[in-house]
């Protein structure tokens, strides 16, 4: 049982002109036609007229013969005296006569032995048959044995045989170099093709005739009269064992078992003869003709309807009883059956009067729902037929039965169209209606499931009856919609409901809609079946669908999970049908449908098995408009600002339906969605490597895992160069490097400036306080003394004279010291280590206390001179500190430690002490003005002063001073402060890198 799609392509189609001499399919899945015009390829949707890329090759039209090789090449034979025979290999045409050293053979046939191998017939002097192993001919025959008639056809069969047929010679056998001419029993002496089938036969096509070699003779035995006297030209057997027969005068003809069909003529009526036949690898049938292309498809449905002689249109109920008869109702009233290519209808009862709504069965016979004459029983005694109808007479609810239901005990249940429902058991006809619990009194489908419990479909919800007892399940429940056209219980219990707003099962005592359905499943259903490969099949108001019946149920529909049928597949229509039964399963495992254009049938194991993946190919790349050469590594110059890549996916049986996933390396984290598209178009791609890749999806949702995919580079533009990054990053360096010097120099002049107004002011005070203040109070003091030793020892006022000379002599000292202060230290002399170390001799007496505490001085880093004022203020700072260490903390060890870098100054002093109250630490002593005299010195001179102590833990006091302030040749460190600073991000790196790995 077998239908096929047909679809022509012609000029109006983009085929070239000109007659087909042969068809041909390469490994990666395209066709090959060879034709008056040329090499032809085509990818299911678009024809490319194929030329030779090399300038000397003459141009490659009337291609006579195709072969594609085990290796994926084609070979072409050509009409062209100056080249009759090439390779292509995808990239590259070779000429293979000239490439062997045979530069003056033509080849006037071919054909793949059974190891592949091509197998040629070669002129050049004498005819030869010859044969490609490795990269040398072998020659099969001596020329000799042979006639010198042209050899149209060459075959192999699998016994090793090799087969020649002749123009005018009849038929040859060549057997272990032995070569025979077969020609009793032809019907013509000219032969035009061979078929090899099965160990040792041979189907042979002459100007009168066809006959069979049984692997003996030339035989007519198994060949039908119908191809007597055919003028055969072409020939080939199909996967289904199916003898096609291309004629010069007849069209296409298939033989089988069934004898000789005459199909639809591929040249749309005419009697054009037929050229060419090839069965491609997803057993589509190509048929070539003087007038173009036509394709011959194996639907995946059989559709019965007008044109099969059958009156429906569909639109109808069908049903399959227990003998494989299917039932059904054409609109204008009846009821017919068909089976075994037979069919008729029923006229008991005036049923051919009546339209038939509902058709039911099961042990007792066939129930039937009628418009207007009630319900009638149809039961079977070999070849008669006898009726009995039930009316609202009878007991009916109404006459007008919608749907007609039988339960596994023969209970019948009669749906009506508003008078409820009617049960009949034993004879007694019981009907229930809203009032006793139904949920409305119109009843769509009637369902008996597993347990026993009835349930009705209606306008208004679902009812159940169990046991009794009647219960409604609404949109509360979990229905998408409370108008319910149809029930099914699967093959695992589970209930599915069909509503006018898409599908829902039952789960737990919930109705629940299935996760990630997609549109078509939230359409009106109408109609469910399901098969032994564990698949539904649904019928919507627009689509009829395959879907994963576990993917449906547990959620995660995934691509070839849900299937749609259409036109492409053999339907004449894709609506489904609002009836009871508009979809069922028959016995043989076929799933049958009443559509809105006839009725089909569907059988899911031959449309498993047929299911071949797609082969996804890049075709082409291009940036801004410009191609690309594909067969050398691709270099995109930088700039360009849209990269386009074409791509097909080799499925030449329903073409629009592939589907394509694309994924560029570089660019996409992940596979892209499924589209339909033949092209992937990126924008403004940044320089570096990438790698487009594609895969492709056949017309059953089946992904290929085998993937096509390009590599290319995106060349950097001029600012885009790492060479070019990275001067500007030093660039951007040394120009900050400059403002930052530019700054250091500028703060330093401003702080020498200060420091050198401060020292001015400073030594300007002491001279003055030196030369006036000073000087006066001695010579005051000199008057007052002089005065002083005149008076008598009695005098009354010597006393006080001696009082006034003691406090001028202590106002003197007073400002001597303060004019030292003003001054450079005592020390100025001596470098700032030695005058650290100089504290300790002149705080502590031999033999103290003191005495015994271990003071040093550590210096880390190579010493520098310093700013003169701040000199003297750093060694104030940490002489307070080492003083008050000696005082208060009562250590055992003092250590000054002095560290010179590029960046600082900084002076550390640590004791192992006491430690410093936190509340003195924080706020300071009355009356003490030590750490806040430190602190107010620091910042003066732009530092910072940091105080760390605790109880047993002792002291640590440090002062910071940046390097462009404290030192005088700070200008000369400036890049080895840069270089430190570079080494030390490099160690902190590093050190987040090893905490990392930890």
């Amino acid at each position: 049982m077998s239908q096929y799609v047909h679809q022509r392509w012609g000029t109006e189609s983009g085929f070239p002109q000109g007659p087909v001499y042969s068809i041909a399919q390469t490994k990666d899945g395209y066709l090959w036609i060879g034709t008056e015009k040329g090499l032809v390829r085509f990818d299911g949707l678009r024809f490319e007229l194929m030329q030779s890329a090399a300038s000397p090759q003459p141009a490659l039209t009337h291609v006579l013969g195709l072969m594609a090789d085990a290796d994926g090449g084609l070979w072409a034979r050509l009409r062209h005296p100056a080249l009759t025979l090439f390779r292509y290999n995808g990239a590259v045409f070779q000429d293979v006569m000239n490439l062997f050293g045979r530069p003056q053979a033509s080849v006037s046939a071919m054909t793949r032995g059974r190891d592949g191998a091509p197998l040629l017939w070669v002129l050049e002097g004498e005819p030869s048959a010859i044969v490609l192993r490795g990269n040398r001919f072998e020659t099969l025959a001596a020329p000799a044995n042979f006639s010198r008639s042209a050899v149209l056809a060459l075959a192999q069969t699998a016994d090793g045989d090799l087969w020649v047929a002749t123009r005018d010679a009849g038929l040859f056998r060549l057997r272990n170099g032995n070569v025979s001419a077969i020609t009793e029993g032809l019907p013509d002496l000219k032969v035009n093709a061979l078929v090899p089938v099965g160990q040792n036969q041979l189907w042979v096509a002459t100007d009168a005739g066809i006959v069979r070699w049984d692997g003996t003779k030339l035989t007519k035995a198994g060949v039908p009269s119908a191809l007597n006297g055919v003028q055969s030209l072409a020939m080939t057997v199909d996967r289904d064992s199916n003898l096609w027969v291309g004629t010069n005068s007849r069209g296409l003809l298939r033989v089988n078992a069934k004898g000789v069909a005459s199909l639809e003529e591929p040249n749309g009526g005419t009697n054009a003869a037929v050229t060419a036949l090839f069965e491609d690898r997803e057993g589509n049938l190509w048929i070539g003709s003087e007038s173009g292309l036509d394709r011959l498809r194996d639907s995946a449905f059989v559709t019965y309807s007008l044109p099969e002689g059958l009156p429906t249109d569909g639109s109808n109920p069908v049903f399959v009883d227990s003998e494989h008869r299917v039932w059904f109702a054409p609109v204008a009233g009846g009821l017919w059956w068909m089976k075994d290519g037979q069919h008729g209808s029923v006229t008991n009862d005036a049923l051919e009067k009546d339209v038939v709504y509902s058709i039911a069965g099961g042990k007792t016979g066939l129930w039937v729902g009628r418009q207007h004459g009630g319900l009638t029983h149809l039961r079977f005694d070999g070849g008669a037929i006898a009726a009995h109808t039930y009316t609202h007479a009878d007991g009916l609810a109404q006459d007008s039965v919608y749907s007609v239901y039988e339960t596994r005990d023969g209970t019948i249940w009669a749906g009506t169209l508003s008078g409820g429902v009617t049960r009949l058991s034993g004879g007694t006809l019981k009907t229930y209606t809203a009032s006793d619990g139904l949920t409305s009194n119109t009843v769509n489908s009637i369902l008996e499931r597993s347990n026993e419990t009835i349930w009705l479909a209606t306008p208004d919800g679902l009812s159940e009856l169990s046991n009794g007892h009647w219960r409604a399940h609404t949109s509360k429940d979990g229905l998408p919609s409370e108008d319910v056209n149809c029930l099914f219980e699967d093959g695992s219990g589970v209930l599915w409901v069909g509503t006018a707003s898409g599908l829902a099962f039952q789960d737990s005592g919930r109705f629940q809609v299935p996760a990630a359905a997609p549109a078509s499943l939230k359409e009106p259903i109408f109609g469910m079946a399901e098969d032994r490969y564990g698949s539904f099949w649904i019928a919507t108001s627009n689509h009829v669908l395959r879907v994963s019946r576990d993917k449906l149920l547990h959620g995660g529909l995934a691509d070839g999970d849900v299937r749609e049928f259409g036109l492409a597949d053999g339907l004449r229509g894709s609506e489904g049908v609002k009836r009871h039964w508009s979809v069922v399963a028959d016995p043989a495992g076929q799933i049958w449908f009443s559509l809105n254009r006839g009725i089909s049938v569907v059988d899911p194991g031959r449309l498993k098995n047929n299911s071949a993946p797609a082969i996804a190919h890049i075709q082409s790349v291009a940036a801004d408009g410009t191609a690309l050469d594909l067969q050398h590594a691709i270099q995109i110059p930088g700039g360009r600002q849209r990269i386009t890549f074409s791509y097909t996916g080799l499925s030449l049986s329903v073409p629009e339906r592939v589907r394509f996933r694309y994924w560029l390396e570089g660019f996409d984290h992940k596979w892209s969605e499924p589209v339909a598209t033949r092209e992937a178009v990126y924008t403004n791609l940044g320089p570096g490597p990438y790698r487009f890749k594609v895969i492709a999806s056949n017309p059953d949702g089946v992904w290929s895992s085998q993937e096509s995919s390009v590599a290319f580079a995106v060349e950097p533009l001029l600012w885009q160069t790492w060479w070019f990054r990275v001067s500007v990053v030093l660039g951007c360096m040394i120009f900050g490097l400059a403002l930052y010097r530019l700054r250091l120099h500028q703060m330093s002049s401003r702080l020498n400036v200060r420091f050198e107004e401060r020292l001015a002011e400073r030594t300007r005070i002491a001279q003055e306080l030196h030369d006036t203040l000073l000087q006066g109070f001695l010579s005051a003091s000199m008057q007052v003394h002089v005065a002083a030793d005149r008076l008598p020892e009695d005098s009354q006022v010597k006393p006080g004279l001696t009082r006034a000379l003691q406090l001028m002599r202590q106002v003197i000292d007073e400002g001597r010291n303060a004019v030292r202060g003003l001054r450079s230290s005592s020390s100025a002399s001596l470098n700032l280590e030695d005058a650290f170390l100089r504290i300790q001799q002149e705080l502590v007496r031999p033999g103290s206390v003191g005495d015994r505490i271990e003071f040093r001085v550590v210096v880390d880093g190579t010493p520098r001179p310093l700013q003169p004022l701040l000199r003297d203020e750093v060694y104030r700072i940490g002489r307070e500190a080492v003083i008050n260490a000696f005082r208060h903390a009562k250590p055992k060890n003092i250590e000054l430690e002095m560290k010179y870098s590029s960046s600082d100054l900084r002076v550390f002093v640590r004791d192992d002490g006491c430690g410093i109250d936190p509340h003195v630490l924080k706020s300071g002593r009355d009356g003490h003005w030590g750490l806040s005299g430190m602190r107010e010195r620091a910042t003066r001179i732009g530092g910072q002063l940091k105080v760390w102590s605790g109880d047993a833990a002792g002291t640590e006091i440090e002062l910071s001073v940046p390097s462009h302030v404290a030192f005088k040749d700070h200008r000369n460190h400036t890049l080895a402060w840069v270089a430190e600073h570079f080494q030390r991000s490099r160690g902190h790196k590093r050190e987040d890198r090893n905490g990392a790995d930890k």
